[in-house]
């Protein structure tokens, strides 16, 4: 474990893909009822574990198909205190399911054995710093390889988690989202909140990457030059076109286009040297994920 961290194989430059949109999946295409769209209770029961299990084994399955690595977020998106209590989870039980969240995927890690170069298992913490202490200290006294942040909104909240990350000596991802002009929702530009967030935790974190838009949305952000597109690492895009707003009031799934998406990913390639961790968020299955794949490995 501390071995991993120290030199996470993601930073080698080789390709990684992370797997799609969990919820909307499970919701979606899966018919589970999440409440609170949280997937974390799913780890209370066995049908719920195996529902979890089937969605990972597809994405590691595209990962040995093509030979990449593959990064795995573990389901505790709302694993946290305010979303627990709705949920009727304590701290010690949130505690437990987050430690049962990274038990899973290791458990998928060694099922996959030789098939694929590796596995990375992450978590999410989407609060600052004192707000997710607790959630970020339970995962570095796990197997997890890192915490993940993402859909952040605001670099401020980044820098929080960023710390948290660094005092408990585990390695952190974070990933902000924008809207349909390609600013972050408290309207400060992409390169300005990576370029922040650096200045404040002395570049602390691991690599930064972009979900929760589609590529229309940013793209023309990252022809803007600076030494910040160098640090972002990966891309989680929605599957759709449509703003944030127009998703939360959808009732039905827009899938998009595999085959547009992963195309622009293979744009993207030319404005981010060093993409390398790509996958998908909302909208998005193994389908998506497996095209993209071929896309950028092409």
């Amino acid at each position: 474990m501390a071995g991993r961290r120290a030199q996470l194989p993601q930073l080698s430059g080789e390709t990684f893909i992370t797997d799609g949109g969990m919820e909307t999946t499970l919701v979606f295409d899966d018919g589970i009822d999440l409440p609170h769209f949280a997937s974390f209770p799913l780890l209370d029961h066995e049908s719920g574990i195996e529902a979890l299990r089937a969605y990972y084994t597809s994405y590691v399955a595209i990962a040995a198909e093509h030979g990449v690595g593959i990064v795995l977020d573990t389901p505790t998106w709302r694993a946290n205190p305010d979303w627990g209590e709705l949920l009727g989870y304590s701290a010690e039980a949130l505690a437990d399911v987050n430690r049962r969240g990274v038990a899973l995927l290791q458990e998928v890690r060694a099922g996959a054995g030789d098939a694929i170069p590796d596995v990375v298992t992450e978590m999410t913490a989407d609060e600052a710093q004192r707000y997710h202490e607790a959630q970020v200290v339970t995962f570095a006294n796990t197997d997890a390889d890192l915490v993940s942040s993402l859909t952040l909104t605001y670099a401020d909240e980044a820098v929080g988690v960023a710390r948290a990350a660094e005092a408990a000596g585990i390695p952190s991802v974070i990933s902000f989202t924008v809207e349909t002009d390609g600013r972050l929702p408290s309207g400060q530009s992409l390169g300005e909140a990576i370029e922040e967030v650096d200045a404040k935790t002395d570049r602390s974190v691991a690599y930064f990457m972009i979900n929760c838009a589609h590529p229309t949305h940013f793209a023309d952000v990252l022809e803007v030059g600076g030494d910040w597109r160098g640090r972002i690492r990966g891309l989680r895009a929605n599957a759709s076109e449509k703003s944030h707003a127009e998703l939360d009031a959808a009732e039905e799934l827009d899938a998009g286009d595999p085959q547009a998406l992963a195309g622009h990913y293979r744009e993207l390639q030319t404005r981010l040297p060093n993409l390398n961790v790509v996958g998908g968020c909302c909208g998005t299955s193994h389908v998506h994920v497996a095209e993209i794949c071929a896309a950028v490995t092409a």
